[in-house]
């Protein structure tokens, strides 16, 4: 993670931009109130849906489960089949 104050992020906004789409590297930007994150829509957006799926009950169990289960056994008990 790269760390700069606002006035070199402003300075350099565009190349910061651009760079969190390209590479997913994550900056944070500092100011004399806080700090701020600056990740590519598409990390934020992979983000939240982690988040949603870690408030539902299980749910990393299950997808554990279905990656151990071997592709053999997928099709048992499929009507269709």
């Amino acid at each position: 993670m790269v760390t700069l104050n606002i006035s070199n992020a402003r300075d350099k906004l565009y190349q910061l931009a651009a760079s969190r789409i390209k590479y997913s590297d994550v900056i944070n930007i500092s100011t004399k109130d806080g700090n701020v994150i600056m990740i590519s829509e598409e990390d934020y957006n992979s983000l939240i849906e982690s988040l949603y799926l870690a408030g539902i009950k299980n749910v990393y169990e299950d997808i554990e489960e279905a990656v151990n289960t071997p592709t053999s056994d997928l099709n048992k008990g499929d009507p269709w089949k």
